[in-house]
């Protein structure tokens, strides 16, 4: 299978300067306007997995600040913590075009509404969304508000921010490390068009993130045992997830990937708010 997929690339990836990656991400992943950097090749054109993601983390910090800000403004201007929340979540969707909340809801209909894995994989491939995807949503919405508002009564405004950007960066980095380790689903899906990223590439990645994750934790006043405990929960689902997937349909999809990333978000965000409350 990663001799079939690179034999629709370059034999070697390409390793472009960190700002470059970053904006490749940010372009990717999200609807924010970035104008072509100097140097910079097709904007629009098909990014190289295999080397781009290591930047993905840092491309996950500008694509969730605008959500954290919405956040943080609710908070100082002190209304409802659920609606400053539910708040946050709508421009994190806007921002990202609900990337990732597609791939959940497509993930869900596929894996528990299919008898086959060429039927789940239809489905995973049908725009509609059904009772799986739509009880999928509802779920993450309703989790992520619920956590998020939860953070925000407990430590406070900023904390409830920094939680976002932290969510954001190590759910992301997930995303690359389940693409690095499990094989396509299909040889002619999005997921195999772009490249797996390198074992290299998906450890920058993971790496980057921690360090991120705790930076930011620490900083914000955030309990670092919170973040210890988002990343377990984080783990198992991700572990969990894999392992369906494998069994259901053979391997990974960019649905499957966008899944992962909504359970390591709310992953992060219960294990904050989890320590939180038990203090």
């Amino acid at each position: 299978m990663a001799e079939m997929q690179g034999e629709s690339r370059q034999d070697a990836p390409q390793w472009p300067g960190w700002l470059a990656a970053t904006a490749t991400c940010i372009r990717f992943y999200s609807r924010l306007p970035l104008p072509r950097l100097p140097g910079e090749g097709d904007p629009h054109a098909l990014p190289d997995f295999r080397s781009v993601p290591r930047a993905l983390p840092l491309a996950a910090l500008v694509i969730a600040l605008p959500a954290a800000l919405v956040l943080l403004a609710g908070g100082l201007a002190g209304i409802n913590p659920y609606l400053a929340a539910t708040l946050a979540i709508t421009a994190l969707a806007l921002t990202t075009g609900a990337f990732h909340e597609d791939g959940l809801a497509d993930t869900a209909d596929g894996l528990f509404g299919g008898a086959t894995p060429e039927r789940r994989l239809d489905i995973m491939k049908d725009s509609r969304v059904g009772s799986y995807g739509a009880m999928a949503l509802g779920l993450s919405l309703l989790l992520r508000v619920t956590a998020l508002a939860g953070i925000l009564q407990a430590a406070g405004d900023w904390a409830g921010a920094a939680a976002v950007l932290v969510a954001a960066a190590w759910s992301r980095a997930d995303g690359v490390r389940l693409l690095a380790n499990e094989v396509p689903a299909r040889a002619t899906g999005a997921s195999a068009a772009v490249g797996r990223p390198s074992n290299e590439t998906a450890w920058i990645a993971v790496a980057l993130a921690l360090v991120l994750g705790l930076a930011v934790t620490a900083a914000s006043g955030l309990p670092l045992g919170g973040f210890a405990l988002g990343l377990i929960l984080a783990g198992l689902a991700a572990a969990w997830l894999a392992r369906l997937a494998r069994r259901l349909i053979g391997g990974q999809t960019g649905d499957i990937i966008g899944a992962a990333q909504q359970l390591s978000e709310i992953a992060i965000y219960c294990g904050f708010a989890f320590m939180l409350g038990a203090r």
